[in-house]
């Protein structure tokens, strides 16, 4: 199962691009996409407790099961002020 993975914010310049496409198992959660892009783009590891993630435009917890056409998003936690 091919999914998209879009990078925003400093995360484009902790993996050196807007997106990827990981092949993966069916039946993959969020948290083995997220093993699999940490071993693509280590500098990733830095960030692991903290990526906010979503599946198209709702976040999802990491035990989420990935579904062939999903496109997912990883954004660095959000600070108001």
């Amino acid at each position: 199962m091919t999914t998209k993975v879009h990078f925003y914010s400093y995360f484009k310049e902790l993996t050196g691009c807007a997106e990827t496409v990981v092949d993966l198992a069916e039946g993959s959660t969020l948290e083995q996409l997220y093993v699999e892009l940490i071993a693509r783009f280590p500098k990733l590891s830095a960030m692991n407790h903290s990526t906010l993630i979503a599946v198209g435009v709702e976040y999802q917890g990491r035990s989420y099961v990935l579904k062939a056409g999903d496109e997912v998003s990883l954004f660095p936690p959000v600070q108001g002020g």
